[in-house]
């Protein structure tokens, strides 16, 4: 694997910007071949995948943008913010590329996210994208087994619009400690750029609306876990198993419920296996590709 050396600012100057309704959507591209996109998860930014980039680019042509409320893109306060909403803005980024046909890989809120993208693909024999394949990591795909943080847990309650203005870098490091594996934990410059892509064109202010895709998944609970169970695309689940959130315990209920389902535990890895395990991330990940 080749070393990721890019720091964050080194990321943003790289990327690029198009226009999603009236607002300014970050987004990166780079590689060759066949198109892969990666969906990144709750609360932070496209910056997520940055230790398997310079790997993926040489072998597929890779997308990646910071969803609307995240990241370098624009965090409007007026903005109902849904997973639907997410991959209207996904098709129309795929449409003005004119992709058709791609690969996913997956983190956390972006698993939602696609589960919303394989709903849509096994309901309408007509959509307009080929989903290939997706690997999915860590994510809370299926309410029964999903542990929000009590930070995430009080966003969600009236007082999340006054604990938004106490929330900082010390906030979110706590938090991570006790998401990241005991031997990978994120080291102190990793946790400032993870917050700077949070704080970034006051990002605070939006926490509470995003966070209210958790109520979403208890919403659409059938639907999003027969997307997974019924739709005839390739899947793989690559999961941190000591992350308290969505480890091992949502690995085994995934087992219980996908038909042949393809699941590997990372049995020292926590909620972010790309940042905290990029090598074995990425050796899970070929090797699902090389099945294909």
């Amino acid at each position: 694997m080749e070393k990721s050396n890019m720091r964050l600012q080194d990321w943003k100057n790289s990327g690029s910007y198009y226009s999603y309704k009236k607002y300014q959507i970050f987004y990166k591209e780079e590689g060759v071949g066949v198109p892969l996109i990666l969906v990144h998860g709750f609360p932070t930014s496209s910056w997520d995948w940055n230790k398997i980039w310079n790997t993926l680019v040489k072998k597929y042509k890779v997308y990646a943008i910071d969803m609307l409320g995240y990241g370098f893109s624009s965090k409007p306060t007026d903005f109902r913010y849904t997973i639907a909403s997410q991959v209207d803005l996904w098709e129309t980024f795929l449409k003005e590329k004119a992709i058709t046909s791609f690969h996913i890989l997956a983190h956390d809120y972006g698993d939602t996210v696609v589960q919303e993208m394989l709903a849509r693909y096994k309901e309408n024999l007509e959509y307009e994208f080929k989903i290939e394949s997706v690997c999915f990591l860590n994510g809370g795909m299926f309410p029964e087994t999903n542990f929000p943080t009590l930070t995430q847990r009080m966003l969600l309650t009236p007082f999340g619009t006054i604990l938004k203005h106490f929330m900082g870098r010390n906030t979110l490091a706590k938090n991570f400690k006790k998401i990241f594996g005991e031997y990978t934990q994120a080291s102190e410059e990793e946790i400032d750029e993870f917050w700077e892509t949070i704080d970034y064109n006051a990002g605070k202010n939006v926490i509470p609306k995003l966070i209210k895709y958790l109520t979403e998944r208890d919403t659409y609970k059938i639907r999003w876990r027969e997307a997974v169970q019924y739709s005839d695309v390739p899947k793989r689940l690559i999961d941190g198993g000591v992350d308290p959130i969505s480890g091992k315990h949502m690995a085994e209920f995934y087992k219980e419920i996908a038909p042949n389902a393809d699941v590997v535990i990372l049995s020292t890895i926590g909620h972010y296996p790309q940042t905290e395990a990029p090598e074995e991330v990425l050796y899970h990940y070929e090797e699902f590709r090389k099945q294909l």
